[in-house]
């Protein structure tokens, strides 16, 4: 009995099922290497943990800086509030110290008036005329400027005192200090007024009289 026949179909069959087993044992092999191996994968992980990090610095950053600038913008606008008014209330204070010392101005006006009144007497007059053309006019002249520095520095601090009654509405309060040279300034305006008007209407010191002629 002839058994070659028989054998070759047997070998080759072993062989066409060894190869499909060969390809399924290298698809295994490949699915498991471990993702962690794959330098492409590693870095697409990396890349993906990295990402979100850094947008959440820069995102603290910005905020930072925008903290900062708030801040800032917040510093200056308190620095800066209440610098008009406070200008202003120094200002009175020193219209009221003005027109309780004099000023250069109502020194020059009284010279002028003195002048005047020497011209006005120089082709002869009586005594009673110099003293009212020379010294009352000057005197007079002088109470006169002081009274308008009293009354400047009077209507600034009244201003200043009502200025945030008329003014857009604050969430800051104004510092202290402002009202108090302000009412300051109305303190001396006031009493400047007082001493130039007593001054102009010879109420304190009345203008010298000349003694009456003798009799012959």
């Amino acid at each position: 009995m002839n058994t070659t026949p028989s054998s070759t179909p047997t070998a080759s069959a072993t062989s066409d099922d060894a190869e499909p087993n060969t390809a399924d044992a290298a698809s295994s092999e490949a699915a498991a290497v471990p993702a962690s191996r794959d330098p492409l994968a590693k870095e697409t992980t990396d890349e993906a943990r990295l990402d979100p990090a850094a947008e959440n610095l820069e995102d603290a950053e910005d905020e930072d800086l925008e903290a900062e600038e708030e801040l800032e913008a917040d510093a200056l606008a308190r620095t800066s509030h209440g610098v008009g008014t406070g200008a202003a209330a120094v200002v009175s204070a020193a219209l009221g110290v003005v027109a309780l010392t004099g000023a250069w101005s109502g020194r020059i006006a009284a010279e002028r008036e003195t002048l005047l009144g020497q011209i006005k007497t120089s082709g002869g007059g009586s005594a009673a005329q110099q003293i009212s053309e020379i010294y009352g006019d000057a005197w007079h002249t002088t109470a006169l400027v002081n009274g308008l520095f009293a009354v400047l520095a009077l209507l600034v601090g009244v201003f200043v005192l009502v200025r945030p009654a008329f003014g857009a509405p604050s969430d800051r309060a104004r510092p202290t200090w402002i009202r108090a040279v302000a009412l300051a300034g109305v303190a001396l305006g006031v009493l400047g007024v007082l001493i130039s008007a007593g001054m102009y209407f010879d109420l304190f010191v009345s203008l010298p009289t000349a003694p009456a002629p003798a009799a012959g």
